[in-house]
């Protein structure tokens, strides 16, 4: 299992890695961004990301575990909910924050969707785990998954910045957008929801697309 988390975290490196760099660009452009807009622009990446992470998430879950036979209703939900909002929120705000603290930015705050927009993200969680249930996918969305994971980070982080950025902040932001993004993101879409399925389905390789 290590080896295949470790196989499946080098595959997703470059494209993370230039989503953290396209994360730098955005924070070049946007850094004197006032609070208020950042703040908005983040709860419009974070409840989409949240949506294409459950959409992932169940969609593992759902394929590989037919192949075993049958799965409950409950278990995909849980499944589901857990590995897209939980992780989400540790890739969009847990991480993002602890590199605002490292960088002692002056409007650091830690935004918990689930809870601070609890009528928004839940119900979005909800709704990619029943596309999920209809029709699973993980390919596209995967992609999508990571560069709004990044996007989302990103803003988090502008909320906090509150004037100009020198170059070593920009460094520390981009290995925090990488982190933020490749660990979780992975974990979510692969690792959690192959937790829950049998030994003799657990092949890390992406299932294609159905």
């Amino acid at each position: 299992m290590i080896g295949h988390i470790a196989e499946e975290l080098k595959n997703h490196a470059p494209f993370t890695l230039l989503g953290a760099l396209t994360g730098v660009v955005l924070m070049v452009i946007f850094q004197s961004i006032p609070h208020r807009i950042a703040f908005n622009t983040f709860y419009i990446l974070h409840p989409l990301h949240v949506v294409l992470s459950a959409l992932v998430t169940t969609s593992m879950y759902r394929m590989h575990k037919s192949g075993q036979g049958r799965y409950t209703l409950p278990a995909l939900l849980i499944i589901g909910f857990v590995g897209s909002v939980g992780i989400a929120t540790i890739s969009d705000s847990l991480i993002p924050y602890l590199g605002e603290i490292m960088l002692n930015m002056p409007n650091r705050g830690l935004h918990i969707g689930f809870i601070e927009k609890w009528w928004l993200i839940n119900p979005l969680a909800l709704l990619g785990i029943a596309v999920a249930y209809f029709r699973p996918s993980t390919r596209f969305p995967h992609a999508g998954h990571v560069l709004l994971s990044t996007w989302a980070s990103l803003f988090h982080i502008l909320m906090a910045v509150g004037g100009p950025v020198n170059w070593l902040s920009y460094l520390v932001v981009f290995v925090f957008l990488f982190i933020a993004v490749v660990i979780p993101c992975c974990v979510s879409d692969i690792v959690f929801p192959l937790l829950f399925v049998g030994k003799n389905n657990t092949q890390m390789a992406t299932p294609p697309e159905q």
